[in-house]
Formats: C-alpha cells, sequence, structure tokens
C-alpha cells in the first residue's frame, strides 16, 4: 500500500539532493509536510501524491517519503542507539522521559532528542523534493518559503473504521487506538512547538478525506501544490 516509503531510498536522495550545490536555491526546489489525524490516510495519501509529483520533477530530482523511516534518519544523523527507534514518534515529553528511564536507567534531556529530530527535518526540508509526513514538520518548516503545507482530516467514526481495517483491530481497540494517536499528536506539537495541531493558518490546504477519496486527496494537493510553486516562483522574479 505505501510502495514509495523505503529507507533505502530516502538515504539515496539525502546524499544526491544535500550533496549537490548546483541544483538551485531552496526556494526552486519545494517541499511539503503533511499532518494528520490518525486513520485519515497519511500514509496512503503520501505514497499517491508521489506518484502526480514524480512526472513534473526535474531530471534527477526523485520526491522522497519520510514518514516513520524519519526515525531512522535522525538515528543515523546522531549517532542514537537504534533501541530508541520505537520511541521516537509523536510522544508527549512524559513518556519519553519515561522511556529512556527505562532503557537508559537514567532521565536524560527529552528534548534534545526533539532537537535532532527538528534539525534532520530541516535539512531535508531546504534540500527539497521530500514528503515530510508528522512530528510537527510544519510548524518546524515554517519560516522555509520552499515548503507547501497539508493537513488531513475526518470524522472519529471513519477513522476508526479505517483502523479497524488496516490494522485487523477490534472496533474497541481501533477507537481506543485512534484517541491515543490523536492526543499524543496534538500532545506533542503543543508541548514543544506551543501550536496547536487543529489550526487551521499552520496549513495552506486541508483535505477530509471521508468526503474527498485518497486518490482524489492526493490529486487534488499535487495540483494546488503545483500552482502554489509556480506563483510563488513567479512572485520571486517580479
Amino acid at each position: 500500500m505505501w510502495k514509495n516509503i523505503d529507507l533505502e531510498k530516502c538515504l539515496s536522495h539525502i546524499n544526491s539532493e544535500l550533496g549537490s550545490k548546483d541544483r538551485g536555491s531552496p526556494g526552486t526546489k519545494p517541499a511539503i509536510t503533511i499532518s494528520r489525524m490518525c486513520g485519515a490516510g497519511g500514509r496512503t495519501v503520501a505514497s499517491k501524491l508521489v506518484d502526480y509529483l514524480q512526472p513534473h520533477a526535474p531530471s534527477g530530482c526523485q520526491w522522497t517519503i519520510f514518514d516513520k523511516n524519519l526515525i531512522e534518519k535522525v538515528l543515523e544523523d546522531h549517532s542514537l542507539s537504534t533501541r530508541l527507534a520505537e520511541y521516537l514518534p509523536e510522544t508527549s515529553k512524559s513518556l519519553l522521559l519515561e522511556t529512556f528511564d527505562r532503557l537508559m536507567g537514567k532521565r536524560p534531556p527529552a528534548a534534545k532528542i526533539v532537537e535532532q529530530t527538528v534539525e534532520t527535518i530541516w535539512k531535508l526540508a531546504k534540500g527539497g523534493h521530500v514528503i515530510l509526513v508528522g512530528r510537527a514538520a510544519n510548524v518546524i518548516t515554517a519560516r522555509l518559503e520552499n515548503v507547501f503545507h497539508v493537513r488531513l482530516v475526518g470524522s472519529l467514526e471513519r477513522r476508526i473504521q479505517r483502523v479497524e481495517e488496516v490494522y485487523e483491530m477490534g472496533r474497541a481497540a481501533a477507537q481506543a487506538y485512534v484517541k491515543s494517536q490523536d492526543a499524543d499528536k496534538k500532545l506533542y506539537v503543543k508541548e514543544y512547538f506551543g501550536r496547536d495541531i487543529d489550526d487551521p493558518h499552520l496549513y495552506h490546504l486541508i483535505v477530509n478525506t471521508d468526503r474527498v477519496p485518497y486518490e482524489d486527496a492526493a490529486r487534488l494537493i499535487a495540483d494546488t501544490f503545483r500552482n502554489w510553486h509556480k506563483s510563488e516562483l513567479v512572485a520571486k522574479t517580479a
């Protein structure tokens, strides 16, 4: 389902995009962030989005998705233990500290881990041609003019149904999972970045995937993004 999300491809992307000095300024190398409610289709829409973006990409540029593999990139960038990988998603400060206590027998600076995630996201966004899913990427890159921000939303009922189907969970487990994930994402953005993840002013485009199927959502995002990027380039040269 999420065929475009591959760590090896991501590492190759970093080496080629960030290692090159002649592919234009960050303003000409766009990037996209996708914030999503749990069960709103973030990974699926991102995967389909690449299919719409890649045919229009400059020669030699590969649109690449960073979602869960972003955690592995953070670990690599900052020489952290791979044992910590499963504890670096969008969770609250208290959970991070509790986890580190258990793994390492002491209380390390959890904010430092978030800082390192910020550094990696910033570097990827400046390199361009990436789709960054989650982890407050839209807030982190808010000052970068080359980044387009998307939010995927949906009703609680429909999102629970999707989680039941995708992860083969029972109704009660799926409901608990969706509510927990939503709460963690909201708290992560609030605690570390002081913003409300549901604030519509943080996004260029908000898509309700209850009403817009994934394929159509990906096409809508791609079309809106390309028009936005063209207008940005025109504004810079005017």
